[in-house]
């Protein structure tokens, strides 16, 4: 009989921290009541600060614990830094949003600490199991989050389809998984590539045809996770009908984590197939870009502009990880931090639209913004130009990247289809800052913004306005985590 050997619980220290402090914090809630909703969102930006001193203070070398299921390296200690700064920043500009529309309950803010726990889970899953669980605590979480306003039927549209369809993704990933358990053998990510390069990779077996055909499955069910085409239905309507403090959270964190994973596992286990899974990324990469370049012109609300522009991003990143070298998942990550600065900094500005109290998200009521209120339309501007990819903003520098990675790779088409959708989707961005400079002013948005907001506006607005100037820590970073992920 095997000796039983105890877990090396220092490895999964933030995630042990943050599950027990958010049963804490639940347990205040329900004592303190809705009452205390302010203190729990302090508290709950307190626990993940030090969640990300925690992971910051990790080893940055491979480890794994629980058996194998649990892994840290550099990899994930980057992207589960990105999750931390998207949840933390999402609940602070949110702040003001929650109190105004009649969302100051308890439930939020702890609801939003479970998402993300369960996104660090995702990202150091090595473990089909482990991968599961992850992906359902986030899941469960974001389904409630979306619905938060009961009084709103939007709200609750959202909800629902996001949860009929996230139970569709989660029935593809548990079918996937189990037709790769069935043909090795093994649930976990070191044991199944072990499987594969062992005879599972001879392509004309049954064997494989069943682990190819498994892969599938848990392909597409990442894909709807990141909104990549064509599983990206659910995106556009629950980013216009959720609270926008919850989208911009979508818009964040989970796309990250959906992403980290999706990269562990193609570039993990599933590494000795990449002839066959590589041209499955290059369709939804293609689709996920044409799709948000030209669904994205006749938008006439701002949240769902920013939805299909999401879908886009998406396709910008894969290209990356269709190039399937060092380089390209350097190029992922890179984009995927200043996609996300960049993100924050946007749903900040729309939180900024108010008039008389009542939130408004058409793009005709930005008309003459830079006079009514020159700092945010500036603001936004540089988040606009960033994301259509003008130098110096730092979008530039994401495209350049994973473009850059492809070309090394010999894929050109996919490369000049990038660039060539880059400058359709230019048409969307620059639109916003020709009402907001062009047009004729109309009424003015309420003022002040809050001191939330004007932090969030002034931090991403300097990071995308002078990442060109000290890119080091970032590229570093990203450097050292792409490196992990290949043997």
């Amino acid at each position: 009989m095997a000796e039983f050997t105890a877990p090396d619980y220092l490895t999964a220290l933030p995630e042990i921290f943050l599950a027990a402090i958010s049963l804490i914090f639940l347990m205040i809630g329900v004592f303190a009541g809705n009452r205390s909703t302010k203190l729990l969102t302090w508290l709950c930006v307190a626990a993940m600060s030090a969640a990300f001193i925690m992971v910051l203070a990790g080893s940055h070398s491979y480890s794994t614990t629980f058996f194998g299921m649990f892994v840290s390296d550099s990899f994930s200690i980057f992207m589960k830094c990105l999750v931390l700064i998207g949840a933390a920043v999402t609940l602070i500009m949110g702040m003001g949003f929650v109190k105004r529309e009649n969302m100051n309950r308890f439930e939020f803010p702890v609801l939003i600490l479970f998402a993300t726990l369960g996104m660090l889970l995702m990202i150091s899953a090595n473990d089909l199991i482990a991968l599961y669980v992850g992906l359902e605590l986030q899941s469960l979480s974001l389904y409630i989050v979306a619905a938060f306003r009961r009084e709103s039927l939007r709200s609750s549209e959202a909800g629902l389809k996001y949860f009929v369809l996230g139970a569709l993704s989660s029935g593809l990933l548990l079918y996937g998984c189990s037709m790769v358990y069935g043909f090795t053998g093994f649930t976990g990510f070191d044991e199944i590539a072990a499987a594969i390069g062992h005879g599972g990779g001879d392509t004309h077996s049954a064997t494989a045809i069943g682990i190819l055909i498994g892969l599938v499955f848990i392909t597409a069910a990442l894909a709807f996770k990141v909104s990549a085409v064509p599983f990206h239905m659910w995106t556009p309507d629950v980013y216009e009908g959720a609270p926008t403090p919850v989208t911009a959270f979508f818009a964040a964190a989970p796309k990250i984590a959906a992403m980290a994973l999706l990269l562990r596992v193609l570039l993990g286990p599933f590494h000795e197939l990449l002839v066959q899974w590589d041209q499955i990324i290059v369709f939804i990469s293609i689709a996920s870009m044409a799709l948000g370049a030209f669904a994205a012109i006749g938008q006439s609300n701002i949240k769902r502009l920013i939805a299909y522009s999401s879908i886009g991003h998406i396709g910008y990143a894969l290209v990356g990880l269709a190039a399937g070298t060092p380089e390209g998942v350097r190029g992922v990550l890179i984009y995927l931090a200043i996609y996300m600065v960049m993100s924050l900094g946007t749903f900040a500005c729309i939180l900024a639209m108010r008039r008389r109290g009542q939130m408004v998200e058409k793009i005709e009521d930005l008309a003459g913004l830079s006079k009514s209120n020159p700092p945010v339309a500036l603001a936004l501007a540089i988040f606009m130009f960033s994301m259509a990819g003008i130098p110096p903003m730092a979008g530039f520098f994401g495209k350049l990247y994973v473009f850059l990675a492809a070309i090394e790779e010999g894929m050109y088409g996919l490369a000049i289809i990038g660039v060539l959708t880059s400058a359709v989707g230019a048409y969307y961005y620059i639109r916003i800052v020709k009402v907001m400079y062009f047009d004729k002013p109309v009424e003015s948005f309420d003022k002040p913004i809050g001191m939330e907001l004007s932090s969030v506006l002034v931090g991403t607005g300097v990071v995308t306005l002078f990442f060109f100037a000290y890119p080091t820590p970032v590229l570093e970073g990203a450097q050292a985590a792409a490196a992990l992920l290949f043997p």
